[in-house]
């Protein structure tokens, strides 16, 4: 039995014709091209030959398309969900540094919608492997320090104490509490607080400039003058380690620790070269382990937050990762010896005892 097609919503309704006013073309639709963890999506379309496609947001002009088509992407932001403004900013913003940003095409601020170009379908994620790591992220780390380069307007939000202590506690509350089940007790919170004063402070102390905050192969796509960069609009000024260490410890796919090391180094000499506000090489090989360990705590609360609260349970598979990633790091570490001593005793018992208890569910 064939179930109907459900009647689009009147967001698709509004999309839709929107899609069709902007690109001048009566007839043009649009298909999934990909989400996004929060709630904006993406979606492609082809204009029809002789459509109108505009020369750009600034200067709102439009020329006839003589191609036979023109593959554009629609980005949905739904207003009351997310206000696609600091996308808009954050991107004048790079692109004025000159980093590889998608054009804008045409926008409708107070709809949400915005016409891009179309930067292809495939990432750095798709297409990146140990064959061509080195020169993918050569290029990657480029780019970043174009974006590291340019100077935080005073308005722009900090990475300051109250959110650095804001993400860590996803781990707690999503993570901890809502997916495993766990009750800390005071002894719990409290090695929890001591290693996080600890996170905090090296974070605040590190030299501070434009940070990306998700800068990892999943936002680079690979094109001429690129790559270029996406998901860019919680950009802060932060701890200069923030975006190497997401770039070279990823969430969606690992690197054999001596590419990392290697990789983190070269970051460092090219850095400097540049003229970056860098400390040692040995200093700012311990502040990117320590903002990774706070990036990875971070993470893994978001991830159990999108399964719970977001029904987007995929993210869940990773999360294995970020623990690899911890048991990597905080050994070297005896302040955050409080940290392993929760993870061993509880956090991995519970993991396994949840494991244990699907297994014999399925």
């Amino acid at each position: 039995m064939t179930l109907p097609t459900p009647a689009p919503t009147t967001r698709e309704l509004a999309r839709q014709a929107w899609a069709r006013a902007a690109t001048g073309d009566a007839t043009f639709d649009l298909h999934r091209a990909s989400t996004d963890a929060g709630f904006r999506s993406y979606w492609r379309g082809a204009t029809a030959a002789g459509s109108i496609i505009p020369g750009g947001a600034a200067s709102g002009s439009a020329a006839p398309n003589s191609a036979a088509s023109t593959s554009v992407i629609v980005m949905d932001s739904p207003p009351d969900k997310e206000d696609v403004r600091p996308w808009l900013r954050v991107r004048a913003l790079l692109e004025a540094g000159g980093v590889r940003v998608p054009r804008v095409l045409a926008q409708d601020v107070e709809a949400g919608f915005l016409l891009l170009e179309d930067l292809g379908a495939d990432t750095y994620l798709h297409v990146i492997g140990l064959h061509n790591a080195d020169e993918l992220l050569d290029a990657a780390v480029a780019q970043l320090l174009k974006l590291q380069a340019i100077a935080c307007p005073s308005d722009l939000p900090a990475y300051d104490e109250a959110l650095l202590a804001r993400e860590l506690r996803l781990f707690d509350e999503w993570y901890l509490g809502r997916h495993l089940g766990l009750s800390l007790d005071c002894g719990d919170l409290e090695k929890l607080d001591l290693v996080y004063r600890q996170l905090i402070d090296s974070a605040l102390a590190q030299p501070q400039v434009l940070v990306h905050r998700d800068y990892m192969p999943r936002n680079l796509m690979p094109v001429d003058g690129g790559p270029a960069v996406l998901d860019f609009q919680d950009a802060v000024r932060g701890p200069i380690a923030y975006d190497p260490i997401s770039l070279f410890k990823d969430a969606f796919l690992s690197w054999p620790e001596d590419r990392v090391d290697a990789w983190l180094d070269r970051y460092h000499a090219r850095a400097s070269a540049a003229g970056l506000p860098l400390p040692s090489l040995a200093q700012f090989r311990r502040d990117a382990d320590l903002i990774g360990v706070q990036r990875h705590l971070k993470v893994i609360g978001i991830f159990a937050r999108l399964n719970h609260r977001d029904a987007k349970p995929k993210y869940l598979a990773d999360v294995p990762r970020f623990f690899a990633y911890l048991d990597g790091v905080l050994p070297k570490y005896p302040q955050l010896a409080p940290l392993v001593e929760l993870i061993e005793h509880r956090v991995k018992p519970a993991i396994a005892e949840q494991t244990r208890a699907h297994e014999g569910l399925a």
